[in-house]
């Protein structure tokens, strides 16, 4: 995903890539093609862009163990700065350029910024029910028949506190 800038003039330009997610260096859960829309806008001594990836992706869902597939968004912001000497920043956002760069290669950001929007809990739907404990029926699709009335009795003692405190 290389975009020369050497030509371009003041102001905003769109772009659109699409390619396969292997060109990204990306796999599991990732699969299929990949699509992102950009908007540079070229400043004279800056360059910001902005970028929108949608990717496809296949989860299990850490409820149910289903296997699900999605898409996952992706966007974010680089400011690129023109500086006669590249300088090293700490910011994930801010990149600096040499006055006489062509072109910039954003592929290593859009596939970091894309491990970075993958949920860090995966469920097939909000709602999502999971499975039993005891049994392991899928309570998205059928009731459980196991009791739930069964106390631990190491809780037995926290259960007659809570019955005073109601009482009172």
């Amino acid at each position: 995903m290389i975009i020369k800038i050497s030509n371009l003039s003041e102001g905003e330009h769109n772009f659109v890539f699409e390619d396969k997610v292997d060109v990204l260096d990306l796999d599991k859960p990732f699969y299929g093609k990949y699509k992102s829309s950009l908007i540079l806008n070229k400043l004279h001594d800056q360059l910001i862009l902005s970028v929108t990836s949608d990717f496809k992706v296949k989860y299990e869902c850490d409820r149910c163990g289903t296997e699900y597939k999605t898409s996952l968004m992706s966007d974010y912001k680089m400011i690129y700065l023109m500086n006669e000497a590249p300088e090293e920043t700490e910011s994930l956002n801010v990149s600096y350029l040499s006055r006489d760069a062509d072109k910039i290669d954003i592929s290593s950001d859009v596939r970091e910024f894309a491990l970075l929007a993958v949920p860090m809990k995966k469920l097939c739907k909000d709602e999502c029910k999971g499975l039993c404990y005891k049994c392991g029926k899928d309570l998205n699709k059928e009731k459980c028949t196991c009791s739930t009335e069964e106390i631990d009795p190491r809780w037995k003692p926290l259960m007659n506190l809570k019955d005073k405190l109601n009482l009172n």
